[in-house]
């Protein structure tokens, strides 16, 4: 064998190495945790700047008419963080129930609804009033981002978990498949039995009774002539 031929021998076992490692069950959940938690932390720091955003909105909201500095109006600041901590809340509880896929009930999902709504109308109350098209779509833009997130955020997590499922399905029934391959030894009992006197053992005729290959139907009929032979 040449030097070229020895690299490529070299190079195809690597590649193989690397694909089984690629396919591991476990390597692939690796992958799809770091992805999980690229996902997680991009969509939490959409959130949390969404309801910064909205803080400021729906203090303003609150403490219209009220002095600066006074009592209401550093009570106003208060108002979007009790809703937006109950928000966090149940999206860090469904973070958690999402990973494995735990269903939450009605209320769950009820409670985010309502403080989504609660702060979105506390955003867009004055432009609406006011009817100003442009502060209306400033002003609902963050709100709707945040809710779009909070739903879409639970979904992703679902698919994530049931894309470790399938890698580790997959692997399991590639794992079965391997374990019933057949052996040379299958294919020659198979051949054995099939054999009567005057049949001609030829690769065709192997090929016909056991569907091997067309490069393993020469060795399985020299194999099989020759326990002929010595009976």
């Amino acid at each position: 064998m040449n030097g070229r031929a020895q690299r490529l021998v070299r190079d195809a076992a690597e590649a193989a190495q690397v694909r089984a490692y690629q396919t591991d069950p476990d390597v692939v959940a690796l992958r799809i945790e770091r992805v999980r938690r690229q996902v997680d932390w991009m969509c939490w720091s959409g959130i949390v700047l969404g309801l910064a955003f909205t803080m400021a909105n729906v203090q303003g909201f609150a403490s219209a008419g009220t002095r600066p500095w006074s009592l209401a109006w550093l009570a106003a600041w208060v108002l979007d963080p009790t809703v937006s901590l109950v928000l966090l809340a149940i999206l860090r509880a469904e973070q958690v129930t999402a990973r494995y896929q735990v269903r939450t009930g009605p209320w769950v999902r009820r409670a985010k609804w309502f403080t989504l709504a609660a702060t979105y109308v506390m955003n867009t109350w004055e432009s609406f009033a006011d009817r100003d098209p442009a502060a209306i779509v400033l002003h609902s833009v963050p709100p709707l981002v945040v809710f779009v997130a909070v739903e879409a955020i639970t979904d992703l997590r679902d698919k994530l978990t049931d894309a470790v499922l399938v890698a580790h399905r997959s692997a399991g029934q590639a794992g079965s498949e391997a374990g019933r391959r057949k052996l040379f030894a299958d294919y020659l009992a198979e051949a054995r039995e099939c054999w009567s006197p005057g049949i001609e053992i030829s690769p065709a005729w192997v090929r016909q009774v056991t569907g091997c290959s067309r490069g393993l139907s020469p060795r399985l009929a020299r194999a099989l002539r020759a326990e002929v032979a010595d009976a």
